[in-house]
C-alpha cells in the first residue's frame, strides 16, 4: 500500500486550515502558496474533502474554507479514507466481504488482515490536533515511535 500524493496533499491542506483558519475562511490561493500544490490539483482534493463533510465552503470575497469540527474530531485515517479509499494491503481485502475464490485455504489471509488492522489502528490514532501539536514541537518521530512500540 501506498498513500498517494492526494492523500498526502489532503491532510497537509487540512493542517493548514486548522492552522489558519481558527478564526476566519481560509483561501485556495493562500493554501496553495504556503503548501506549494497548485490550485487545480487543490481543487479536486478540496471538493473530495467539502462533499465528504470535512470542510465548508463560502463563495465571495471573504470566501474560503473552514474546518466543520474542532482538529481534535478529524483522524488521519478519515481523512486517508476519504482521498484513497479503504486502506486495504490487498485486493481480496476490498469492499464488505471477501470473495477471492481461495479464502477458505488461503494461508496469508490472516496476515494480511492482521496488516490492515494495524494500519487502520495506527491511522486512526492520530488526529489533526496531534500533528499540528507535534508541529509546533518540529517533530512528530517520537510519537510515532511510541504508538509502533504500543503495537507490538
Amino acid at each position: 500500500m501506498k498513500i498517494s500524493t492526494k492523500g498526502r496533499y489532503a491532510i497537509r491542506i487540512m493542517l493548514d486550515i486548522a492552522q489558519n483558519g481558527a478564526d476566519k475562511r481560509v483561501s485556495l490561493k493562500d493554501i496553495a502558496r504556503r503548501q506549494e500544490i497548485s490550485v487545480k490539483y487543490m481543487e479536486q482534493i478540496i471538493g473530495q474533502l467539502c462533499k465528504a463533510g470535512m470542510l465548508k465552503s463560502t463563495r465571495g470575497a471573504q470566501g474560503g474554507y473552514t474546518l466543520t469540527k474542532q482538529p481534535a474530531q478529524y483522524s488521519i485515517g478519515e481523512i486517508l479514507r476519504i482521498t484513497e479509499g479503504e486502506l486495504v494491503p490487498v485486493a481480496c481485502l476490498e469492499g464488505e466481504e471477501n470473495a477471492c475464490p481461495r479464502r477458505e485455504f488461503c494461508a496469508t489471509l490472516g496476515f494480511w488482515e492482521g496488516l490492515y488492522e494495524t494500519i487502520n489502528q495506527y491511522v486512526d490514532r492520530f488526529s489533526l490536533q496531534d500533528l499540528l501539536e507535534e508541529e509546533k514541537k518540529g517533530c512528530c518521530c517520537e510519537k510515532r515511535l511510541d504508538e509502533l512500540e504500543s503495537l507490538e
